[in-house]
């Protein structure tokens, strides 16, 4: 495996960071994954996402339901059904009031995207809170191709939130191949002892 890194530098957004990145990519479809949304599948997350691209050939976004009162945390999609996992994106939206949310699907952190999406990243205006956002890159990439938002199969932890953080700490604690028995013994020793106290 070969690995290249590639600064940006300066913070102005997840669409310039994959902007960045553009002469590495070159003219494939490519996978962005978010380090602070951790997807947990028997299938791995990416690669059920790769299996929805090889059959569809466009861009799939990883999506689950939130509350409504969420939808100013995420990208919102809406769209047409393809399956019961499948929806062909009309509209997506970085983070809508509750009331002006287009849906409860939101995107989460793993996406397969198109090459065609650094045009339309370069082409639009800053978006919400001043940055490039990648979710008007998208917008404007559904003017010409087609999009999926996929309903994965696994668990999502928000590592970004504390909670998150710790909570995936645990369930994958528990389920290492090497550490996890010893883990689990700890962690029930632990808690046994805290509830004595």
């Amino acid at each position: 495996m070969q690995c290249v890194f590639v600064r940006q530098p300066a913070a102005l957004g997840l669409g310039h960071a994959i902007l960045c990145a553009e002469g590495l990519i070159g003219d494939e479809h490519f996978a962005v994954l978010l380090a602070d949304d951790l997807l947990v599948g028997a299938v791995p997350v990416t690669k059920q996402m790769v299996d929805v691209y090889r059959e569809h050939g466009c861009s799939v976004l990883a999506v689950q339901e939130v509350s409504i009162e969420q939808t100013r945390q995420y990208g919102v999609v809406k769209g047409q059904a393809v399956s019961d996992s499948l929806l062909s994106i009309e509209t997506i939206v970085e983070k809508p009031l509750p009331k002006d949310a287009p849906s409860n699907l939101a995107v989460t952190g793993r996406y397969i995207l198109s090459p065609n999406i650094f045009a339309c990243i370069r082409n639009q205006p800053r978006g919400a809170g001043g940055e490039i956002q990648l979710t008007d890159g998208i917008a404007g990439l559904l003017a010409t191709e087609q999009a999926l938002a996929y309903r994965y199969q696994g668990t999502r932890y928000d590592c970004g939130s504390k909670l998150g953080f710790l909570q995936a700490n645990v369930v994958l604690g528990e389920a290492h191949q090497d550490a996890g028995e010893d883990f689990r013994g700890w962690l029930a020793e632990h808690l046994a002892t805290r509830n004595r106290a």
